[in-house]
């Protein structure tokens, strides 16, 4: 069985001043004392290795191949946009160092100086065209600053352009509520990133991103931050709330439509069976009826990961032979899992490039939305 991780973290020398509090205890979701100071202390060393700890924590997980991104937040936790983008450029010719180092065991997700929006599509289209890299992976918002703002719309064209998926991926809030106040377990991973980041997908879908760039492609992980289980009430609440300043689409839509969901540090079958539901059983083709998990390490162990291969039930709707992404969806992620798919049913249909289970035995959705893993039993 071979897997490819898709939320996989690294980060530079340069980059690690930036990363001071956000990788606390709090922003992990763990408890204090001394065991918490050695998680982070042992998180700490594994994001800046890339031969022994990392690789060895791959082969025990059957991980085939990593997409590596910077952790957040990165640069755009950086006042001075001139300093982001030698940064950012900096930590990609770093990631593309090692890539070249490992060819057959990593690929790359761009970092990208987002204080300055023509600097960085023209460092997405670098990192695509020269490095040779899958998309980007951005880390929240740039000091405040969300990507549904009129001055990212000529990022968004070169997304568009280049065809190649963005990674949304939480950090701090720009400003901390007063609800999480004398109450440190609601930060980072536990809570506060699922808000932050769900709220600022829905201000993608509201702002009218996906109206005006329809192709673009916007990865959650997390099982989707939560929006796969709101999508009835997003569309009815949305309505009554603004009716004026609605999508010219139903949310749900939207999110079936343009934004994919990875299964990353949500290790429940449960969460996933309604995730696959909610938008849509084809998003994503099992060729067993064993389900991987693609998790963030190192943040998961490759213990964990094995138990939570197992754990999903055999009957699970959507565990279809033959697993892959659409080529029309992620086009530089899945042309490495191209060769996996030749284990599609000669019954399957095909749609988008991905085998698709025969029409009497799942009811189809609209668009391959969901993105779980790459595997070949």
């Amino acid at each position: 069985m071979k897997k490819i991780a898709l939320e996989e973290h690294f980060i530079t020398a340069e980059l690690s001043q930036y990363s001071i509090g956000q990788h606390s205890v709090q922003s992990m979701g763990g408890a204090g004392g001394h065991s918490a100071a050695k998680v982070s202390q042992r998180f700490a060393e594994q994001l800046v290795e890339f031969d022994g700890m990392r690789l060895e924590a791959m082969d025990k997980a059957g991980i085939e191949l990593s997409v590596l991104s910077v952790t957040t937040p990165g640069v755009q936790a950086e006042k001075d946009a001139r300093t982001a983008i030698r940064l950012a450029r900096a930590a990609n010719d770093f990631l593309a160092r090692e890539i070249e180092r490992h060819p057959t065991r990593y690929a790359g997700f761009a970092h990208l100086p987002l204080q300055d929006p023509k600097a960085a599509a023209d460092e997405l289209r670098r990192c695509v065209a020269e490095l040779g890299f899958k998309g980007a992976m951005i880390n929240g918002h740039s000091n405040g600053h969300y990507l549904d703002e009129e001055s990212y719309f000529p990022f968004w064209e070169r997304v568009q352009e280049l065809n190649v998926p963005i990674y949304l991926h939480p950090r701090d809030p720009s400003d901390m509520p007063q609800m999480y106040r004398d109450h440190p377990e609601l930060l980072g991973a536990t809570w506060s990133w699922t808000v932050e980041t769900g709220t600022h997908a829905l201000r993608l879908v509201f702002g009218g991103i996906f109206d005006r760039f329809p192709n673009v492609t916007v990865i959650l992980g997390h099982m989707g931050e939560t929006l796969p289980f709101l999508l009835w009430r997003l569309d009815s609440r949305s309505r009554m709330q603004s009716p004026d300043k609605s999508a010219a689409k139903p949310p749900s839509e939207v999110i079936r439509k343009n934004i994919v969901i990875t299964t990353t540090g949500v290790c429940s079958h449960p969460s996933l069976l309604c995730a696959l539901s909610a938008l849509g059983e084809e998003a994503s083709c099992f060729r067993s009826t064993t389900l991987t998990r693609i998790l963030a390490s190192p943040l998961t162990s490759s213990k964990r990961r094995r138990s939570a291969s197992r754990c999903v039930p055999k009957s699970a709707a959507g565990m279809r032979k033959g697993c892959c992404i659409s080529e029309v969806r992620l086009p530089g992620v899945v042309a490495t899992a191209r060769a996996f798919q030749a284990g599609a049913p000669a019954t399957a249909s095909m749609r988008g490039g991905c085998p698709v289970a025969p029409r009497n035995l799942t009811r189809p959705s609209r668009e391959i939305v969901v993105v779980l893993l790459f595997t070949r039993g």
